[in-house]
């Protein structure tokens, strides 16, 4: 489990290197002089100390974000495609979806959103449809990121109501309320077929809800899966192909991959 360092004051360029060096995951340094870092546990706190030039440091335990699979020491500013996300506490930019700092998972750090809102974005370049799906909401990063870039509605669906509760502040926070609809449900429990349907969870229930998610997607319409070990892929595609949809691209990033499929109806 990875833990965090502070010292009060020092640190040099060259100490910074060598945390990174070490297998820092995250380094800050403020203009005051204080370093913060995340550091591995196979690093030591005295490691640490010797890299910086100091006796000591101050251990403290770190905080990982979306559900403990990405450890920076704060939200920060990021930029996928046409979409910049910003924690809420910034300054609001023009276009920029702000999100708070919350459990829920969909920050846009972790690969499997960034894969997904890449291909939202490719998406929505060539055609911007009246509405989106967005099964297992989280946050609400994708809903809300795709009326951020154009799409007049969207329908978020979730089965955790905490993570409802922070997809709600997030959309209060964008000022989207009046444009999405969140609801406690799975794919299964929604009637209807979206031009485009979002699906960021993991492997094994994207496998069991093929079926369900294929009902979701109408004519000619598009599926964006992620949350998939690039292993896993095969048996993604063909779960898919079995209930009639077509594979027509993949991102990858680190060992993670997006599937964007298409209606063959």
């Amino acid at each position: 489990m990875p833990y965090r360092i502070d010292i009060r004051r020092g640190g040099d360029t060259a100490g910074l290197d060598r945390l990174i060096a070490l297998g820092a995951l995250d380094v800050d340094a403020s203009p005051d002089g204080r370093v913060a870092a995340l550091l591995p546990d196979s690093v030591t706190p005295d490691d640490a100390a010797r890299a910086l030039g100091v006796d000591r440091v101050v251990v403290s335990r770190a905080e990982g974000r979306d559900d403990d699979s990405v450890w920076v020491l704060a939200p920060r500013r990021i930029r996928i495609g046409s979409l910049s996300v910003i924690p809420a506490d910034l300054e609001p930019e023009p276009g920029a979806l702000r999100l708070i700092d919350a459990p829920a998972f969909g920050t846009g750090l972790h690969p499997t959103t960034a894969l997904c809102l890449e291909a939202l974005d490719e998406a929505l370049r060539i055609d911007t449809p009246d509405s989106v799906l967005d099964v297992g909401t989280g946050s609400g990063v994708l809903a809300l990121g795709a009326l951020v870039l154009g799409v007049p509605r969207a329908l978020a669906i979730d089965v955790d109501d905490e993570a409802l509760r922070t997809a709600g502040a997030n959309a209060r926070l964008n000022g989207l309320e009046g444009r999405v609809q969140l609801v406690r449900a799975t794919a299964n429990a929604v009637a209807g077929r979206w031009p485009l349907v979002l699906a960021n969870i993991l492997t094994a229930p994207l496998i069991e809800m093929a079926p369900s998610l294929s009902r979701r997607v109408g004519r000619h319409g598009r599926l964006v899966l992620s949350g998939i070990r690039a292993s896993l892929r095969p048996g993604v595609v063909r779960a898919y192909r079995d209930v009639g949809m077509d594979c027509v691209d993949v991102k990858a990033r680190e060992d993670w991959v997006a599937v964007i499929l298409g209606a063959s109806w």
